[in-house]
């Protein structure tokens, strides 16, 4: 229970998954747990738990490669470092975001616990990787309403979003001294991804045409900034982001506007009140966004079909003259709502396995976790 000192091991295999724990792991250890991380061979990630008691798991060969193959390869040499990792510390409680740790739940003893929010029915691969795994693990924890198919009966749901344990009120707090432009200038993010995960086979999004276009219009209103997960051409290098990317939240809130084909930072823009606009195959398919956009109007959706549909609607925001103001607005609305994720997961982790019970005959504790306005 919550007087109860523990051992979690968290393990994170991209810098998203260290924003969504950061917060819990640093209480945590303020309460007196002791906490392992393990991290996936990546320099941003390195970057992050600096300072912080870790252990790096690489990659495995062929990690790169955008096929089945290399992925169930690399996932399976990462399954054996992890494995003797946890054995070593013996953790009671493993918690993580990929399949790794349920996999290996078992033959180390611990329960582990996943944090999902997509719907594992959006694509055939992820109901595959879900297959793989979901059975494996203790418990899952997702947003309400998302959809884990016949996994719903161990999922415990909550009223919430992820990027919300960081970006919640009481976690984050927006310093325009960090933000590196006039105050008095308009600035626009854009983000690329690399759609290399998994779940993004064959998926498309923003390319190197319509990125031009963008830019060509948006620098007539004011600043451009590119945030890329992969290479960019000659033409397009001078506008990428050069700023601290630890401090790229801060960029977000006061972005006058943020278009992407990245999911996860068109969440995170609308849990900052941020217009955007997400280009993606993935429209109209994942719970999560498609709450935000027709519940609380703060993202809009274009698939990838409608190329010219981008550029109307953009050129309708960039005629807003109260744009920013509206969505902060919304995002007000949206704060009433949902809770302070991070300190549901500390009550989660603490009260594991009784609170399970407790939240599924009482949904309504959560309320606890509300903004204190």
């Amino acid at each position: 229970m919550a007087n109860q000192k523990r051992k979690f091991l968290f393990q994170l295999n991209h810098p998203a998954h260290y924003h969504l724990f950061k917060n819990s792991i640093d209480e945590l250890e303020n309460r007196g747990h002791e906490i392992l991380i393990t991290i996936k061979e990546k320099d941003i990630l390195k970057k992050l738990v600096s300072g912080r008691n870790y252990i790096q798991i690489s990659k495995g060969k062929g990690y790169r490669k955008k096929n089945i193959g290399s992925i169930l390869s690399s996932l399976f040499l990462r399954n054996q470092e992890l494995l003797k990792v946890a054995r070593k510390f013996k953790p009671d409680m493993m918690i993580g975001t990929s399949p790794e740790i349920g996999q290996i739940r078992y033959l180390v003893g611990s329960p582990a616990i996943f944090f999902g929010e997509d719907d594992v029915n959006l694509s055939p691969i992820m109901y595959l990787g879900a297959l793989s795994c979901y059975p494996l693990f203790s418990r899952i924890v997702s947003p309400t309403g998302v959809n884990n198919s016949i996994w719903n009966r161990k999922t415990s749901f909550y009223h919430g979003y992820q990027k919300l344990a960081y970006l919640h009120p009481n976690r984050f707090t927006p310093d325009r001294s960090k933000v590196h432009i006039a105050e008095n200038k308009k600035f626009f993010l854009l983000r690329f991804a690399s759609l290399a995960a998994y779940h993004d086979l064959n998926a498309s999004g923003i390319n190197d045409h319509i990125a031009r276009d963008l830019i060509d219009k948006l620098r007539q209103h004011g600043e451009v900034l590119i945030s890329a997960e992969r290479p960019l051409p000659e033409d397009l290098e001078p506008y990428r982001f050069q700023g601290n990317l630890q401090d790229i939240h801060h960029y977000m809130y006061y972005a006058h506007l943020y278009i992407g084909d990245s999911q996860s930072m068109a969440v995170e823009a609308s849990m900052l009140g941020t217009p955007n606009i997400r280009y993606s195959d993935f429209v109209g398919k994942i719970t999560v966004l498609e709450d935000l956009e027709h519940r609380y109007g703060l993202t809009k959706g274009i698939h990838t079909d409608h190329r010219e549909q981008l550029f109307v609607y953009l050129d309708g925001l960039l005629q807003e003259t109260d744009l920013v103001e509206k969505q902060k607005e919304k995002r007000k609305q949206l704060l009433k709502e949902k809770i302070d994720v991070t300190g549901f997961m500390l009550w989660f982790f603490e009260n594991y396995p009784e609170g399970v019970k407790e939240l599924k005959n009482n949904p309504d504790l959560q309320k606890q976790f509300l903004l204190q306005h």
